[in-house]
């Protein structure tokens, strides 16, 4: 579940080449207020299985700055809505320290149990925003080893190396040892 219509795209551009199949279901649910992703993942799944039933599967992510004590963080889609990406350039106007993590938790519920996934890129905060590809953050962060922000890199590009992809491979991954994916 998610409201991100984009990352809905993503995840199952993902999942798809790996034999696991989603449905978006649009939906407005209580999201905890919590310090980790794995935790407003877990509370949500847990929710919305009353609702949708046993086979779910959730997404969050987040942008995690260090210069700025980790913010944006787990309200990155918050932040992102009322600041934007010039507001968090702005926040680090005079900090040296632009070191920046994007992260992702996808969570699966199935058979009354949650399991996460987690996805990590590390990357710093570019000076200013570039590329009109991607979604959210992706015009300000540079993952390490490139010089592009991820809104300047093509869809299979930055799916080769995100914070996503990675989460959705290892979501994938337990699905293929338990027979439930190709």
């Amino acid at each position: 579940m998610t409201s991100n219509e984009a990352k809905f795209r993503e995840v199952s551009l993902l999942l798809e080449g790996r034999g696991v199949e989603l449905d978006l279901h649009r939906t407005e649910y209580p999201e905890i207020q919590a310090d980790r992703l794995e935790d407003v993942v877990d509370a949500a799944l847990g929710w919305l299985a009353a609702v949708y039933g046993d086979e779910l599967v959730v997404d969050d992510s987040g942008l995690f700055v260090r210069g700025l004590a980790g913010f944006p963080g787990v309200y990155s889609s918050y932040v992102y809505r009322t600041l934007g990406c010039e507001g968090i350039l702005r926040l680090l106007e005079g900090i040296p320290d632009r070191g920046a993590t994007f992260q992702t938790v996808l969570g699966l519920r199935k058979g009354g149990e949650n399991h996460l996934f987690e996805g990590k890129v590390e990357g710093t905060i570019a000076q200013e925003s570039r590329g009109s590809e991607g979604f959210g953050f992706d015009p300000i962060f540079v993952p390490e080893g490139t010089s592009h922000t991820f809104a300047q890199m093509t869809r299979a590009e930055k799916n080769a190396i995100s914070h996503r992809s990675r989460a959705a491979a290892a979501l994938a991954g337990h699905l293929t040892r338990r027979g439930e994916a190709r």
